[in-house]
């Protein structure tokens, strides 16, 4: 769940091979197609493993000394992984052009050495959280998916009445990990919670002919998920999901039969257009936005996918329930630009939608910048929404 490490922050390796590709079908051409066909395939095949770009310089009294890069030196909370497990570092004290200081808030002291910056600070599970939770599977087609059931507080708030269940669906080459940031703020909203897993993320069955779908069948899963959420007493449903969990969601919103069901949405760096995210994505490996629109057309071609579906402000969904967008303005993985665009295109759509930005953090890092803030972001949107959708 390394918001802040993607294949979009540093360019992936196999350059190499697209070479060797490219030299086989020839000239100028044949080298675009190589990269193009490289950067699809990446993109069909993500994963959750970012290595260990960062380095630990030192650790002092309560703090931590890292060699500074632009994710290192970012604002907020953050977990530091590396050889002594995973550390909660804090704010920067300090920093020059070589090094930044944070405050080291718990978990164990970082040794020397290589480390990376994790966007989520808990491990591994729902009780690194302090809540209760079971172990479950949601039945899907592909067969059983692992999830997390975080049962709603007792006495249920008034608000919610304990019958409205949260389905958290995690990033692109993320895992059930992503939540565990959010979870206190839905439980403290009253919320049931249903951490899912789908097809492809390491945990759920793989696809077919594994490969990610970038929501176009992930989506199927999450429609299982919410299958199970009213089989076992939620009367509605809210969507929540972090960056390609947002275009999963947008798919179920618009194509499964049980998209009356859900009472609100909350996506944090929402990817809501395909095409203008493989285009930042694009710049951020230095390839020509031409190319982009060449490798868009290959991963088309390859999982048969239709990428203006995806688009929604363009082809916004047929259920369009409040939803909450969550953002952070630093993020270079999936433009900011689409969550501005959305809250300012949803009057037009007859889309209720909420806006909140957050400064200076990398992909799914707002709650990192902000954690109180965004909290209060959530259960606020939540409680408003749920009190006035009561029958």
């Amino acid at each position: 769940m390394r918001a802040a490490v993607s294949p979009t922050v540093r360019p992936p390796a196999g350059y190499a091979a697209a070479g060797v590709l490219a030299g086989a079908l020839g000239g100028a051409g044949g080298a675009a197609a190589a990269v193009c066909w490289h950067y699809s395939t990446v993109l069909l095949h993500p994963t959750s493993s970012p290595g260990l770009p960062e380095r630990v310089l030192a650790t002092g009294d309560r703090t931590v000394e890292l060699a500074r890069n632009r994710l290192t030196a970012q604002p907020g909370v953050w977990g530091l992984r590396g050889a002594a497990g995973l550390s909660v570092v804090g704010p920067v004290l300090e920093r020059d052009r070589r090094r930044v200081v944070r405050e080291l808030r718990g978990g164990p002291v970082p040794e020397a050495g290589p480390a990376v910056l994790d966007a989520g600070p808990y491990d591994p599970d729902p009780g690194a959280r302090g809540l209760e939770f079971d172990d479950v599977e949601v039945p899907t087609e592909l067969g059983p998916a692992p999830a997390w059931l975080v049962p709603a507080p007792a006495p249920a708030s008034a608000a919610v009445d304990g019958d409205t269940w949260a389905l958290c669906v995690h990033g692109r080459g993320g895992t059930r990990r992503e939540a565990l940031r959010a979870l206190p703020a839905l439980h403290a909203a009253g919320l049931t919670s249903l951490v899912v897993s789908y097809r492809g993320d390491g945990a759920a069955p793989e696809s077919p002919d594994g490969r990610s779908h970038l929501g176009d069948t992930e989506w199927r899963d999450v429609a299982a998920a919410a299958s199970y959420a009213l089989a076992h007493g939620a009367r509605r449903l809210v969507l929540v999901g972090w960056s390609m969990g947002a275009a999963v969601g947008g798919a179920f919103l618009g194509r499964s039969g049980l998209a009356d069901s859900v009472a609100a949405v909350v996506w944090d760096a929402p990817l809501l257009d395909w095409r203008r995210t493989l285009r930042r994505q694009a710049r951020n490996r230095a390839l020509p936005p031409s190319l982009a629109g060449v490798a868009a057309r290959f991963t088309e071609r390859r999982i048969g996918i239709d990428l203006d579906r995806f688009d929604l402000v363009r082809n916004p969904p047929g259920s369009r329930p409040p939803t909450l967008l969550l953002h952070s303005d630093g993020d270079t993985a999936v433009p900011v630009e689409l969550s501005r665009d959305l809250a300012a295109a949803a009057p037009g759509l007859d889309w209720p939608v909420t806006y909140r930005e957050f400064a200076g953090t990398e992909h799914t890092g707002s709650w990192n910048a902000d954690p109180e803030g965004y909290e209060a972001a959530v259960t606020g949107f939540l409680g408003a929404v749920l009190r006035t959708d009561l029958p």
